[in-house]
């Protein structure tokens, strides 16, 4: 006798993008897994899942691989899911652009009340379709003084990993979408089974979505406090004219203490840890983008495009130009 499983306490219809990473896809998908059926079934019986493209063509990752679709844009019944998510492509440019073939079931369900979640670079597909105003959104630090150049009006959370503002959440995506699922879960199948599978998936324990991320090039768990609040701060303020002095006074001790902190941890004074992360965030954004390098100078608020060539060449051996058309060129090649 064929046993009828419950109505599942969530029901998630997943949107990948065209060339979604698939880390963070991944990483939430296995989450709902652990927790959607006893022991290690696998069975959609606490949530479920169904996955919606456009088309009913498979999509294809940003790592070539292929994700098969369950139904498509046209045939699906909203009214059957309790929210949708959608995981965003490689490139900012490359989400924004599908706002004309996702917008329309984007909005439509968003009429429909169907809270919207979106992972990695999606957010900036749902600003593109106006579907963020008025909400808070969390971004990978990378990312933020991109979105807020383009959506100047939609307040960012830069500071969170992921971000709750009722019928919207957002998440900064690899990872910290395991984390975003396990909150998710929480609130329908209660913590036990939000957090069944973690110790499988090698997660001692879910983080609050106001972690503080740790520097590009790693600091360890030894970071101090006070560290960890000046590298978010640095983050945050890449495109701000502060002084280093003003970012201590704003964390509550003296220079020189925290050039102590950033020699003792990072192996450099706090200043130059600082031009390190801008021009980490400025070398992204010269090979992922193709905005001047007057406006990613300001990005990173250096303020003129000479002072950016200056400094990028000191660090990279090379020139913004000539890094850019060297992967025009190997772009070319590929195609």
């Amino acid at each position: 006798m064929r046993t009828t499983l419950p109505r599942p306490d969530v029901r998630l219809l997943l949107v990948p993008l065209p060339d979604f990473a698939l880390l963070p896809f991944g990483a939430f998908l296995d989450k709902l897994r652990f927790s959607a059926d006893d022991e290690d079934r696998s069975r959609q019986r606490y949530c479920a899942w169904t996955l919606l493209g456009i088309d009913a063509a498979p999509v294809v990752s940003s790592s070539g691989v292929q994700v098969g679709m369950d139904t498509t844009a046209d045939a699906v019944d909203l009214s059957a899911f309790d929210y949708l998510v959608v995981f965003g492509s490689r490139t900012v440019q490359a989400s924004r652009a599908y706002a004309d073939a996702y917008g329309p079931v984007l909005r439509k369900a968003a009429a429909r009340g169907l809270p919207l979640v979106a992972i990695d670079n999606a957010s900036f597909l749902l600003a593109e379709v106006g579907l963020l105003r008025g909400h808070r959104v969390a971004l990978h630090w990378r990312h933020v003084a991109e979105f807020r150049e383009a959506f100047p009006r939609i307040a960012v959370a830069s500071e969170q990993i992921y971000c709750f503002d009722r019928d919207r959440i957002t998440c900064a995506g690899g990872t910290a979408a395991i984390d975003m699922a396990v909150e998710l879960l929480s609130r329908h199948c209660g913590r036990v089974r939000a957090f069944k599978g973690l110790a499988d998936m090698l997660v001692d324990a879910p983080r609050h979505q106001g972690h503080q991320l740790q520097s590009m090039d790693g600091g360890g768990p030894d970071l101090t406090r006070h560290l960890a609040r000046a590298v978010a701060l640095m983050r945050s303020a890449l495109a701000e004219g502060l002084t280093v002095a003003e970012l201590a006074e704003r964390i509550g001790i003296g220079r020189r203490q925290l050039d102590r902190l950033f020699t003792e941890h990072m192996g450099m004074s706090a200043h130059d840890h600082w031009t390190k992360m801008r021009m980490e965030h400025a070398h992204w954004r010269v090979t992922h983008s193709h905005h001047s390098l007057a406006a990613i100078a300001d990005e990173v608020g250096l303020g003129n495009a000479s002072s950016l060539a200056r400094l990028f060449r000191q660090h990279y051996g090379t020139s913004p130009g000539a890094l850019r058309a060297g992967r025009a060129n190997a772009e070319s090649e590929d195609a």
